[in-house]
């Protein structure tokens, strides 16, 4: 009688136990699109939600492919770019703004038939863009040392409004909701973040990151102040204040990254990185958080695109040792 007790008690937890690990299972891989024909490097991305179009900019391939997310395939890609890395889309001009890394351009297409409506030039590597849907300005992040700025487009025609001025080159930027600042990763100035009141057009502070190098990735929880900061060396998250520019959390994550996200309905960070791995870091809260899981993918996977209302995560992965280029899509778990 003893030994059947025990072995249901022990069946009980094994289930038990199961269930647990089902239930914290961070992402669930639904689909991989395979795109044999994409070559090189993979850059970032965005999104047509009203139209379920996923943009992706395919730096080494010299194009920007678009996939149709209903039916999980690649459905058009536009050809004869220079090294294309940030892609936004406006959804109220259908607008696709492609920026170009190897001749410092912007190119604006039409959102339906992907013809090229006008060319912005910029002094060099055009690079990370955003959009704002409360003033209808595409951001554009360019140029090098000596020479670089933040770019404001108007996004119904594509005329430049206006730059800003920054001290190096800027990698990634987060544009508040409620206010006017712009969060900019610039590590060719010492690994720095400059912050930007876009009304006045100029730096209001700059925030120095101690012994943390090569800040690339970032995102913001506007609501809680908390700012994700990706640094290359060491591979580590940083969580900043927003009011102080204080870090008050330092997390290990995959090595090389390139994009970060946080999912505020999961309380989680995504963290995609060249290493071939997703780090999942878990907010305890807004002050603690703790790596949950390694989810593994493949080596190029550096670059990756959160869409938290369709609860996916689009992780772009290179062709690299015989295997072709890949688009993973995941699902996000409770």
């Amino acid at each position: 009688m003893f030994k059947k007790i025990h072995l249901l008690i022990c069946v009980i937890a094994f289930a038990g136990l199961a269930a647990n690990s089902q239930q914290i299972a961070p992402l669930r891989l639904l689909h991989t699109i395979r795109i044999p024909e994409v070559k090189g490097r993979i850059d970032h991305f965005d999104l047509d939600l009203k139209g379920r179009r996923l943009f992706m900019s395919a730096l080494g391939n010299n194009s920007l492919e678009v996939f149709d997310l209903r039916a999980n395939k690649l459905v058009h890609s536009i050809r004869g770019l220079r090294e294309p890395q940030g892609v936004t889309y406006a959804p109220e001009s259908n607008r696709i703004f492609v920026a170009n890394g190897a001749d410092g351009t912007c190119r604006i297409f039409d959102g339906s038939t992907y013809r090229l409506l006008k060319t912005v030039h910029f002094s060099t590597d055009a690079d990370d863009t955003r959009y704002d849907p409360a003033t209808r300005h595409v951001f554009v992040g360019y140029g090098d040392q000596g020479n670089a700025g933040l770019g404001i487009l108007e996004a119904a025609t594509g005329n430049l409004l206006q730059t800003i001025k920054l001290p190096g080159h800027p990698e990634s930027f987060q544009l508040e909701k409620s206010g006017p600042r712009i969060f900019v990763n610039i590590p060719s100035a010492g690994n720095i973040i400059d912050v930007v009141d876009r009304v006045q057009g100029k730096i209001v502070a700059t925030w120095k990151l101690g012994d943390a190098q090569d800040n690339f990735p970032m995102d913001l929880d506007e609501a809680h102040h908390r700012l994700f900061v990706v640094c290359r060396t060491p591979p580590e998250v940083l969580v900043l204040d927003t009011d102080s520019g204080k870090v008050l959390a330092r997390i290990p994550s995959v090595s090389h990254a390139d994009d970060v996200w946080y999912d505020a309905a999961h309380k989680r960070v995504y963290v995609s990185g060249g290493e071939g791995f997703i780090t999942v870091i878990g907010q305890d809260d807004v002050n603690h958080y703790r790596r949950i899981a390694q989810i593994t993918a493949l080596p190029g996977a550096r670059t990756s695109f959160l869409v938290p209302s369709l609860k996916r995560l689009y992780l772009g992965i290179w062709g690299l040792g015989g295997h072709p280029a890949e688009l993973r899509v995941y699902e996000t778990q409770p």
